[in-house]
């Protein structure tokens, strides 16, 4: 019966992803490094006996992608190894965790599942069971930037392998700068109230505002609370933004930005991306990973107009830096993963000891590492033609190394929901800010039952 009911539970949220640790079906889209996999026992989920079978979870096409090309890089000297790498959607991903934790059937996870920084750290410590212990593995984790090794650490032992940047970078349209008499070095290593100022001038004689966002989510807020080292956290992991002057610091930048039409609010995301693509704003800040979105637009003016530089940080208040990070994701190793010392060889041999890999995901797919080792290679330090023929990725991997790690708690949905609630209300006259941040803090405590 626990069988049953859990295959239901599995088509409710998969739809017809397929499941088991090693396990494939010969009619699924994921795609296969090499063209053999391993046939799974029906019955039970099992891989043959000694197969070198390693399954993947990770969605959308450019994850994808950036795995097989670790896998052929792999297989080339491990002929007898498959890789298989299954598309499954990341809230998937989530639930079908949760759901084989919570009724012990480990064995229907795959080998290896990659996994939203965000909420790494709030699975790991809900379901400890499910993440196989890295720290003894021999993967070189001093190769990363700190603070992302940091999500995925749990008392002092490591259960992931970084995977992208999420880095945050300002990028600004330097021909906008230009015309309102600014360079890119005026917005480098400067303070909020300076960007302020400067953002007021840009306004005035070129109409643009500096920066987009999407309007209700804190994203942007988040961003300058880490760079400034502020958690709304405390160390026992329970929300703290009642008496947190670092959030009311950050929050009275966010709320200058918007009343004095620096940022520019869109709706959603398509707004958003929009509003980057069609040149109606001077710039962004975000993770790393946003430069796709700037080079994907058919604006033929926007080529060599881009530039990268860091954030501003959050003026005195003190650990503030100009460094932060937004969004990413990591790999994790399941427990129950009958080929746990290959799968650490796989990664040690290529996502944690190749500069050469991410040299070949950087030109074919425009993925970001936070792997400390490649801003050294030729591929990190070829200029960009997009971003003024300077060497951005060499620049975003060492912006990496000075992130501030900050306790991110395990709440960060619920955190975001009610801090992107909160800045709303203030915006609208509803509220003032300590009844906002009181409101968000009740809120998010009835939420998770602190």
């Amino acid at each position: 019966m626990k069988r049953k009911l859990l295959s239901l539970l599995v088509a409710a949220t998969m739809l017809g992803c397929l499941v088991g640790c090693g396990g494939s079906d010969t009619g699924s889209e994921g795609a296969t490094s090499g063209e053999a996999t391993a046939e799974a026992d029906a019955s039970s989920g099992d891989t043959a006996s000694g197969d070198q079978t390693l399954t993947v979870w990770c969605w959308d096409a450019f994850n994808m992608d950036a795995m097989k090309a670790a896998a052929d890089i792999y297989t080339a000297d491990h002929p007898e190894v498959t890789i298989d790498v299954q598309e499954t959607l990341s809230a998937d991903i989530q639930t079908l965790v949760q759901t084989y934790a919570m009724s012990g059937e480990l064995d229907s996870l795959p080998d290896i599942f990659l996994m939203d920084d965000q909420v790494f750290a709030k699975y790991l410590k809900n379901y400890p069971e499910v993440f196989a212990d890295l720290t003894d593995s021999g993967i070189a984790f001093d190769d990363f930037a700190p603070s992302k090794v940091a999500n995925s650490i749990a008392d002092g032992k490591n259960y992931g392998v970084p995977y992208d940047s999420n880095t945050v970078i300002a990028c600004y349209r330097t021909d906008y700068l230009s015309e309102a008499g600014y360079t890119i070095e005026d917005l480098t290593d400067i303070t909020w109230d300076q960007f302020i100022t400067i953002g007021e001038d840009v306004l005035a004689k070129t109409g643009m505002p500096m920066l987009t966002n999407v309007q209700g989510e804190p994203d942007l807020l988040n961003m300058i609370l880490q760079s400034a080292g502020v958690s709304v956290f405390d160390e026992n992991g329970n929300i703290s933004l009642v008496g947190n002057e670092g959030l009311k610091e950050a929050m009275n930048v966010y709320l200058d930005l918007t009343s004095k039409g620096i940022l520019q609010e869109q709706t959603d995301w398509s707004g958003y991306q929009g509003s980057i693509n069609n040149g109606t704003v001077v710039g962004t800040i975000n993770g790393s990973w946003i430069c796709s979105t700037i080079m994907s637009t058919d604006q033929a003016e926007q080529e060599g107009n881009w530039a990268v530089t860091n954030m501003p940080k959050l003026n005195d208040y003190a650990g503030a830096t100009n460094y932060s990070a937004q969004g990413g994701s990591t790999w994790a190793i399941s427990s129950s993963c009958d080929n746990y010392d290959l799968a650490v060889d796989f990664f040690k041999t290529t996502w944690a000891g190749s500069p050469e890999f991410y040299d070949g995901i950087l030109t074919d797919l425009g993925a970001i590492a936070t792997y400390l080792p490649a801003a050294d290679s030729d591929a990190y330090n070829e200029p960009s033609a997009y971003f003024g023929n300077e060497a951005i990725y060499a620049k975003i991997v060492s912006f990496g190394s000075n992130i501030p790690t900050i306790n991110k708690g395990i709440y960060w949905t619920e955190e975001k929901e009610a801090l992107g609630v909160a800045l709303t209300n203030i915006a609208s006259g509803a509220t003032d800010m300590d009844s906002a941040i009181e409101e968000a803090q009740s809120t998010i405590e009835f939420t998770i039952g602190q």
